[in-house]
Protein backbone atom coordinates (compact mmCIF):
# COMPACT_ATOMS: atom_id res chain seq x y z
CA UNK A 1 0.00 0.00 0.00
CA UNK A 2 2.25 2.52 0.84
CA UNK A 3 4.62 1.46 -1.79
CA UNK A 4 1.65 2.48 -4.51
CA UNK A 5 1.17 5.83 -2.76
CA UNK A 6 4.98 6.66 -3.32
CA UNK A 7 4.54 5.34 -6.47
CA UNK A 8 1.38 7.84 -7.57
CA UNK A 9 3.08 10.74 -5.87
CA UNK A 10 6.50 9.70 -7.67
CA UNK A 11 5.33 9.46 -11.39
CA UNK A 12 4.32 12.92 -11.98
CA UNK A 13 6.95 15.16 -10.50
CA UNK A 14 9.52 12.33 -11.89
CA UNK A 15 7.74 13.01 -15.53
CA UNK A 16 8.01 17.06 -15.21
CA UNK A 17 11.52 16.73 -13.76
CA UNK A 18 12.65 14.57 -17.12
CA UNK A 19 10.57 16.36 -19.10
CA UNK A 20 12.43 19.54 -18.44
CA UNK A 21 15.42 17.79 -18.32
CA UNK A 22 14.65 16.73 -21.66
CA UNK A 23 13.28 20.71 -23.08
CA UNK A 24 16.35 22.38 -21.47
CA UNK A 25 18.61 19.31 -23.61
CA UNK A 26 16.76 19.96 -26.77
CA UNK A 27 17.16 23.98 -26.03
CA UNK A 28 20.60 24.26 -26.68
CA UNK A 29 19.80 21.69 -29.58
CA UNK A 30 17.64 23.75 -31.13
CA UNK A 31 19.90 26.78 -31.09
CA UNK A 32 23.54 24.75 -31.94
CA UNK A 33 22.42 22.03 -34.62
CA UNK A 34 21.16 25.03 -36.85
CA UNK A 35 22.75 28.12 -35.67
CA UNK A 36 26.05 27.46 -34.51
CA UNK A 37 27.57 27.00 -38.34
CA UNK A 38 25.79 30.88 -38.46
CA UNK A 39 28.27 32.14 -35.95
CA UNK A 40 31.60 30.42 -36.91
CA UNK A 41 31.09 31.51 -40.14
CA UNK A 42 30.37 35.37 -38.63
CA UNK A 43 33.55 34.80 -36.60
CA UNK A 44 35.20 34.41 -40.11
CA UNK A 45 36.05 30.83 -40.21
CA UNK A 46 36.02 29.24 -43.77
CA UNK A 47 33.94 26.21 -45.08
CA UNK A 48 36.70 23.64 -44.29
CA UNK A 49 37.22 24.93 -40.98
CA UNK A 50 33.80 25.06 -40.10
CA UNK A 51 33.22 21.60 -41.13
CA UNK A 52 35.85 20.22 -38.91
CA UNK A 53 34.71 21.52 -35.90
CA UNK A 54 31.40 20.59 -36.37
CA UNK A 55 32.58 16.88 -37.54
CA UNK A 56 34.42 16.69 -34.01
CA UNK A 57 31.59 15.98 -31.21
CA UNK A 58 30.93 12.55 -33.99
CA UNK A 59 34.60 11.23 -33.42
CA UNK A 60 35.54 12.57 -29.80
CA UNK A 61 32.34 10.55 -28.43
CA UNK A 62 33.52 7.03 -30.10
CA UNK A 63 36.35 7.31 -27.31
CA UNK A 64 34.80 9.06 -24.35
CA UNK A 65 30.79 8.42 -24.13
CA UNK A 66 31.36 4.72 -23.49
CA UNK A 67 34.00 5.17 -21.04
CA UNK A 68 32.25 8.27 -18.86
CA UNK A 69 29.17 5.93 -19.69
CA UNK A 70 31.21 2.76 -18.70
CA UNK A 71 32.40 5.42 -15.35
CA UNK A 72 29.20 6.36 -14.50
CA UNK A 73 28.15 2.98 -13.92
CA UNK A 74 30.95 2.12 -12.54
CA UNK A 75 31.08 4.77 -9.57
CA UNK A 76 27.09 3.95 -9.35
CA UNK A 77 26.22 7.86 -9.42
CA UNK A 78 24.87 8.95 -12.65
CA UNK A 79 23.08 11.95 -11.46
CA UNK A 80 26.57 13.59 -10.39
CA UNK A 81 28.24 12.76 -13.54
CA UNK A 82 25.27 14.14 -15.10
CA UNK A 83 25.65 17.52 -13.63
CA UNK A 84 29.58 17.28 -13.83
CA UNK A 85 28.85 17.24 -17.78
CA UNK A 86 26.54 20.07 -17.22
CA UNK A 87 29.03 22.36 -15.96
CA UNK A 88 31.46 21.04 -18.24
CA UNK A 89 29.46 22.26 -20.87
CA UNK A 90 28.73 25.31 -19.97
CA UNK A 91 32.21 26.01 -19.22
CA UNK A 92 33.02 24.94 -22.69
CA UNK A 93 30.38 27.09 -24.61
CA UNK A 94 31.87 30.14 -22.35
CA UNK A 95 35.28 29.23 -24.02
CA UNK A 96 34.22 28.96 -27.37
CA UNK A 97 32.53 32.39 -27.31
CA UNK A 98 35.95 33.16 -25.77
CA UNK A 99 38.45 31.95 -28.23
CA UNK A 100 40.52 33.76 -30.79
CA UNK A 101 40.82 31.93 -33.83
CA UNK A 102 40.01 28.27 -35.19
CA UNK A 103 42.65 26.43 -33.11
CA UNK A 104 41.23 27.80 -29.61
CA UNK A 105 37.69 27.20 -31.35
CA UNK A 106 38.96 23.84 -31.98
CA UNK A 107 40.37 23.05 -28.39
CA UNK A 108 37.26 24.35 -27.08
CA UNK A 109 35.19 22.46 -29.51
CA UNK A 110 36.82 19.19 -28.34
CA UNK A 111 36.57 19.99 -24.38
CA UNK A 112 32.77 20.65 -25.54
CA UNK A 113 32.22 17.34 -27.22
CA UNK A 114 33.76 15.29 -24.11
CA UNK A 115 31.07 17.00 -22.32
CA UNK A 116 28.58 17.37 -24.46
CA UNK A 117 27.80 13.62 -26.02
CA UNK A 118 27.85 12.18 -23.08
CA UNK A 119 24.65 13.52 -21.34
CA UNK A 120 22.33 12.63 -23.70
CA UNK A 121 22.91 9.00 -23.01
CA UNK A 122 23.29 9.27 -19.36
CA UNK A 123 19.25 11.65 -19.47
CA UNK A 124 18.35 8.45 -21.57
CA UNK A 125 19.66 6.03 -19.14
CA UNK A 126 17.82 8.06 -16.37
CA UNK A 127 14.57 7.27 -18.26
CA UNK A 128 15.42 3.94 -18.92
CA UNK A 129 15.31 3.69 -14.75
CA UNK A 130 11.94 5.42 -14.99
CA UNK A 131 10.47 3.04 -17.21
CA UNK A 132 11.90 0.05 -14.95
CA UNK A 133 11.22 1.58 -11.96
CA UNK A 134 7.96 3.61 -12.04
CA UNK A 135 6.36 2.52 -15.37
CA UNK A 136 7.62 5.86 -17.17
CA UNK A 137 5.66 6.48 -20.34
CA UNK A 138 9.25 7.51 -22.29
CA UNK A 139 7.42 9.27 -25.32
CA UNK A 140 5.45 11.84 -23.64
CA UNK A 141 8.34 13.07 -21.53
CA UNK A 142 10.40 12.96 -24.68
CA UNK A 143 8.30 14.89 -26.78
CA UNK A 144 9.13 18.10 -24.52
CA UNK A 145 12.30 17.58 -26.37
CA UNK A 146 11.24 17.88 -29.14
CA UNK A 147 8.96 20.76 -28.97
CA UNK A 148 10.82 22.54 -27.37
CA UNK A 149 13.47 22.29 -30.07
CA UNK A 150 11.00 23.47 -32.81
CA UNK A 151 10.63 26.60 -30.77
CA UNK A 152 14.04 27.02 -30.20
CA UNK A 153 15.28 26.80 -33.69
CA UNK A 154 12.15 29.43 -34.61
CA UNK A 155 12.88 31.12 -31.51
CA UNK A 156 16.65 31.52 -32.14
CA UNK A 157 16.14 32.68 -35.96
CA UNK A 158 14.16 35.09 -35.24
CA UNK A 159 16.35 36.53 -32.21
CA UNK A 160 19.46 36.14 -35.33
CA UNK A 161 17.49 37.70 -37.70
CA UNK A 162 16.76 41.31 -34.84
CA UNK A 163 20.45 41.15 -33.19
CA UNK A 164 22.85 39.62 -35.85
CA UNK A 165 24.94 35.89 -35.42
CA UNK A 166 26.77 37.27 -32.39
CA UNK A 167 23.39 36.39 -30.17
CA UNK A 168 24.12 32.69 -30.96
CA UNK A 169 26.63 32.00 -27.99
CA UNK A 170 24.58 34.02 -25.32
CA UNK A 171 21.42 32.03 -26.33
CA UNK A 172 23.71 28.72 -26.06
CA UNK A 173 24.83 30.23 -22.53
CA UNK A 174 21.56 30.64 -21.08
CA UNK A 175 19.97 27.36 -22.52
CA UNK A 176 23.09 25.51 -21.12
CA UNK A 177 22.40 26.89 -17.55
CA UNK A 178 19.06 25.96 -17.62
CA UNK A 179 20.61 22.45 -18.57
CA UNK A 180 22.54 22.42 -15.46
CA UNK A 181 19.46 23.26 -13.26
CA UNK A 182 17.36 20.32 -14.89
CA UNK A 183 20.60 17.53 -14.05
CA UNK A 184 20.44 18.30 -10.22
CA UNK A 185 16.30 17.57 -10.49
CA UNK A 186 17.55 14.16 -11.15
CA UNK A 187 16.08 12.14 -8.24
CA UNK A 188 19.14 10.48 -6.20
CA UNK A 189 17.27 6.89 -6.77
CA UNK A 190 17.38 7.38 -10.97
CA UNK A 191 20.93 8.96 -10.92
CA UNK A 192 22.48 5.83 -8.84
CA UNK A 193 22.25 2.29 -7.79
CA UNK A 194 18.97 2.36 -6.38
CA UNK A 195 17.06 1.86 -3.00
CA UNK A 196 18.88 2.06 0.74
CA UNK A 197 17.40 -1.23 1.51
CA UNK A 198 18.14 -3.29 -1.90
CA UNK A 199 20.39 -5.81 -2.26
CA UNK A 200 24.19 -5.26 -2.19
CA UNK A 201 25.67 -4.67 -5.84
CA UNK A 202 28.85 -5.41 -6.72
CA UNK A 203 31.08 -2.89 -8.20
CA UNK A 204 30.83 -3.10 -11.98
CA UNK A 205 34.26 -4.57 -13.62
CA UNK A 206 35.96 -3.42 -16.83
CA UNK A 207 35.10 -7.06 -18.37
CA UNK A 208 31.13 -6.20 -17.69
CA UNK A 209 31.02 -3.78 -19.41
CA UNK A 210 32.96 -5.31 -22.76
CA UNK A 211 30.80 -8.29 -22.24
CA UNK A 212 28.30 -6.16 -24.20
CA UNK A 213 30.29 -5.87 -27.48
CA UNK A 214 30.79 -10.04 -27.21
CA UNK A 215 26.95 -10.39 -27.20
CA UNK A 216 25.56 -11.67 -30.28
CA UNK A 217 21.87 -10.01 -29.79
CA UNK A 218 23.64 -7.03 -28.86
CA UNK A 219 25.58 -6.60 -31.65
CA UNK A 220 23.01 -7.21 -34.03
CA UNK A 221 20.99 -4.64 -32.30
CA UNK A 222 23.44 -2.13 -32.86
CA UNK A 223 23.76 -3.43 -36.82
CA UNK A 224 20.25 -2.74 -37.01
CA UNK A 225 20.13 0.37 -35.71
CA UNK A 226 22.80 1.91 -36.90
CA UNK A 227 22.05 0.94 -40.52
CA UNK A 228 18.24 2.60 -40.22
CA UNK A 229 19.74 5.93 -38.33
CA UNK A 230 23.06 6.31 -40.11
CA UNK A 231 20.85 6.26 -43.48
CA UNK A 232 19.76 9.78 -42.39
CA UNK A 233 23.10 11.43 -43.08
CA UNK A 234 22.52 12.62 -46.08
CA UNK A 235 19.30 14.68 -44.98
CA UNK A 236 21.11 15.82 -42.09
CA UNK A 237 24.24 17.45 -44.56
CA UNK A 238 22.42 17.85 -47.63
CA UNK A 239 19.13 18.00 -47.05
CA UNK A 240 17.98 21.81 -46.78
CA UNK A 241 20.99 22.50 -49.71
CA UNK A 242 19.51 20.10 -52.10
CA UNK A 243 15.77 21.46 -51.05
CA UNK A 244 17.33 24.68 -52.26
CA UNK A 245 18.84 23.48 -55.47
CA UNK A 246 15.12 22.15 -56.14
CA UNK A 247 13.62 26.13 -56.30
CA UNK A 248 12.13 25.32 -52.35
CA UNK A 249 12.44 28.76 -50.44
CA UNK A 250 14.27 29.40 -47.11
CA UNK A 251 10.90 29.15 -44.90
CA UNK A 252 9.49 26.70 -46.87
CA UNK A 253 12.62 24.63 -45.97
CA UNK A 254 12.10 26.10 -42.37
CA UNK A 255 8.34 24.22 -42.56
CA UNK A 256 9.44 20.62 -44.01
CA UNK A 257 12.06 20.55 -41.19
CA UNK A 258 9.05 21.33 -38.43
CA UNK A 259 6.72 18.70 -40.55
CA UNK A 260 9.17 16.26 -39.33
CA UNK A 261 9.52 17.02 -36.20
CA UNK A 262 6.14 17.74 -35.10
CA UNK A 263 5.28 14.01 -36.57
CA UNK A 264 7.82 13.09 -34.36
CA UNK A 265 5.98 14.57 -31.72
CA UNK A 266 2.63 13.25 -32.33
CA UNK A 267 4.52 9.66 -32.03
CA UNK A 268 6.02 10.30 -29.05
CA UNK A 269 2.64 11.31 -27.54
CA UNK A 270 1.12 7.94 -28.00
CA UNK A 271 4.16 5.81 -27.55
CA UNK A 272 2.58 4.05 -24.39
CA UNK A 273 -0.36 2.55 -26.79
CA UNK A 274 2.50 2.25 -30.11
CA UNK A 275 4.84 -0.19 -28.05
CA UNK A 276 2.27 -2.21 -26.12
CA UNK A 277 1.41 -2.68 -29.50
CA UNK A 278 4.23 -3.61 -31.54
CA UNK A 279 7.06 -4.00 -29.17
CA UNK A 280 10.19 -3.01 -29.68
CA UNK A 281 11.93 -5.28 -32.32
CA UNK A 282 8.75 -5.04 -34.46
CA UNK A 283 8.91 -1.72 -34.33
CA UNK A 284 12.53 -1.62 -34.96
CA UNK A 285 11.52 -3.85 -38.23
CA UNK A 286 8.68 -1.30 -39.22
CA UNK A 287 10.72 1.84 -38.82
CA UNK A 288 13.16 0.36 -41.23
CA UNK A 289 10.89 0.00 -43.73
CA UNK A 290 9.97 3.51 -43.65
CA UNK A 291 12.90 4.84 -43.52
CA UNK A 292 13.71 2.83 -46.73
CA UNK A 293 10.39 3.51 -48.22
CA UNK A 294 11.19 7.13 -47.65
CA UNK A 295 14.76 7.73 -49.02
CA UNK A 296 13.73 5.28 -52.11
CA UNK A 297 11.17 8.45 -53.04
CA UNK A 298 13.48 11.18 -52.12
CA UNK A 299 15.99 9.52 -55.16
CA UNK A 300 13.42 11.06 -57.50
CA UNK A 301 13.25 14.83 -56.39
CA UNK A 302 9.60 14.56 -55.57
CA UNK A 303 7.16 17.65 -55.62
CA UNK A 304 6.71 20.22 -52.95
CA UNK A 305 3.54 18.64 -51.98
CA UNK A 306 5.20 15.19 -51.81
CA UNK A 307 7.70 15.86 -50.10
CA UNK A 308 5.94 17.67 -47.40
CA UNK A 309 4.38 13.75 -47.17
CA UNK A 310 7.14 12.14 -47.31
CA UNK A 311 8.63 14.17 -44.13
CA UNK A 312 5.80 12.82 -42.03
CA UNK A 313 8.10 9.62 -42.52
CA UNK A 314 10.15 11.22 -40.16
CA UNK A 315 8.16 9.65 -36.81
CA UNK A 316 8.83 6.09 -38.23
CA UNK A 317 12.33 6.53 -39.82
CA UNK A 318 13.95 8.79 -36.41
CA UNK A 319 11.04 8.91 -33.94
CA UNK A 320 10.27 4.89 -34.28
CA UNK A 321 13.76 3.39 -34.41
CA UNK A 322 14.51 5.72 -31.47
CA UNK A 323 11.85 4.16 -29.46
CA UNK A 324 12.25 0.71 -29.87
CA UNK A 325 16.00 1.15 -28.97
CA UNK A 326 15.37 2.83 -25.74
CA UNK A 327 12.76 0.15 -25.13
CA UNK A 328 14.82 -2.94 -26.88
CA UNK A 329 17.54 -1.49 -24.10
CA UNK A 330 15.40 -0.86 -20.90
CA UNK A 331 14.55 -5.04 -21.48
CA UNK A 332 17.88 -6.63 -22.53
CA UNK A 333 20.54 -4.92 -21.08
CA UNK A 334 20.97 -5.24 -17.03
CA UNK A 335 20.40 -1.83 -14.78
CA UNK A 336 23.90 -2.20 -13.76
CA UNK A 337 25.31 -1.77 -17.44
CA UNK A 338 22.52 0.61 -18.41
CA UNK A 339 24.76 4.07 -18.71
CA UNK A 340 27.27 1.65 -20.47
CA UNK A 341 24.92 0.24 -23.09
CA UNK A 342 23.94 3.30 -24.06
CA UNK A 343 27.22 4.92 -24.22
CA UNK A 344 28.31 2.22 -26.60
CA UNK A 345 24.78 2.68 -28.36
CA UNK A 346 25.81 6.55 -28.67
CA UNK A 347 29.30 5.50 -29.71
CA UNK A 348 28.42 3.49 -32.29
CA UNK A 349 25.03 5.06 -33.56
CA UNK A 350 26.05 8.22 -33.58
CA UNK A 351 29.75 8.26 -33.73
CA UNK A 352 31.20 5.85 -35.60
CA UNK A 353 28.15 5.10 -38.30
CA UNK A 354 26.56 8.69 -38.59
CA UNK A 355 30.34 10.28 -38.74
CA UNK A 356 31.46 7.69 -41.75
CA UNK A 357 28.29 7.64 -43.38
CA UNK A 358 28.09 11.58 -43.29
CA UNK A 359 32.18 11.62 -44.88
CA UNK A 360 30.84 9.40 -47.75
CA UNK A 361 27.75 11.77 -48.13
CA UNK A 362 30.24 14.71 -49.65
CA UNK A 363 31.26 12.60 -52.73
CA UNK A 364 28.16 10.83 -53.16
CA UNK A 365 26.22 14.12 -53.12
CA UNK A 366 28.57 15.72 -55.71
CA UNK A 367 28.34 12.56 -57.92
CA UNK A 368 24.50 11.75 -57.67
CA UNK A 369 22.11 14.73 -56.65
CA UNK A 370 19.66 13.88 -55.18
CA UNK A 371 19.96 10.19 -56.32
CA UNK A 372 22.16 9.55 -53.32
CA UNK A 373 18.88 8.84 -51.09
CA UNK A 374 18.84 5.40 -53.13
CA UNK A 375 22.27 4.51 -51.34
CA UNK A 376 20.41 5.53 -48.06
CA UNK A 377 17.27 3.38 -49.08
CA UNK A 378 19.89 0.36 -49.39
CA UNK A 379 21.81 0.56 -46.13
CA UNK A 380 18.19 1.25 -44.54
CA UNK A 381 16.87 -1.92 -46.19
CA UNK A 382 20.29 -3.49 -44.94
CA UNK A 383 18.90 -2.40 -41.29
CA UNK A 384 15.92 -3.39 -42.14
CA UNK A 385 16.88 -6.87 -42.59
CA UNK A 386 19.36 -7.02 -39.39
CA UNK A 387 16.39 -5.73 -37.68
CA UNK A 388 13.68 -8.58 -38.52
CA UNK A 389 16.53 -10.87 -37.67
CA UNK A 390 16.91 -9.43 -34.15
CA UNK A 391 13.19 -9.78 -34.02
CA UNK A 392 13.06 -13.47 -34.82
CA UNK A 393 16.59 -13.98 -32.76
CA UNK A 394 15.71 -12.12 -29.52
CA UNK A 395 12.87 -13.54 -26.63
CA UNK A 396 12.82 -10.79 -24.99
CA UNK A 397 15.25 -11.41 -22.26
CA UNK A 398 18.64 -9.81 -21.32
CA UNK A 399 21.49 -10.47 -23.94
CA UNK A 400 24.15 -10.85 -21.47
CA UNK A 401 24.10 -13.45 -18.13
CA UNK A 402 23.39 -11.53 -15.27
CA UNK A 403 23.90 -14.31 -12.95
CA UNK A 404 27.34 -14.14 -13.78
CA UNK A 405 27.94 -10.87 -11.85
CA UNK A 406 25.55 -11.38 -9.01
CA UNK A 407 27.80 -11.12 -5.72
CA UNK A 408 27.79 -13.46 -3.51
CA UNK A 409 26.10 -11.92 -0.58
CA UNK A 410 23.02 -11.88 -2.91
CA UNK A 411 23.51 -14.90 -4.43
CA UNK A 412 21.00 -16.15 -1.24
CA UNK A 413 18.53 -13.58 -1.62
CA UNK A 414 18.21 -14.40 -5.57
CA UNK A 415 17.97 -18.07 -4.84
CA UNK A 416 14.90 -17.22 -2.71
Amino acid sequence: MVSQASTAVVGPSLAWRLGFLYAALFLVVGCYLPYLPVWLKWRALDADQIAILLATPLYVRIVFTPAISFAADRLGSRRLILIALAWGSLASFVLLWLSAGFWQMLLAAILLAINWTTIMPLIETVAISGIRKNGLDYGRVRLWGSLTFIAASLGAGFVIQLSGPGAVLPMLLIATSLMVVGSYLVPRDLGGRGEVNAAPVRRLRLRDGFALTHAPLFLLFLLAASLIQGSHALLYAFGSLHWQAQGFSGGTIGVLWSIGVIAEVALFAMSGRVMAYAGSTRLLVLAGLATALRWAFMAFDPPLWATGLLQTLHALSFGAAHLAAIHFLTHAVPEDRAATAQGLYAAVVAGIVLGTVTLACGPLYRLLGGEAYAVMALLAALGTGAAFSLRRRWQGGLVVDETEHVPPAAEPLTRA
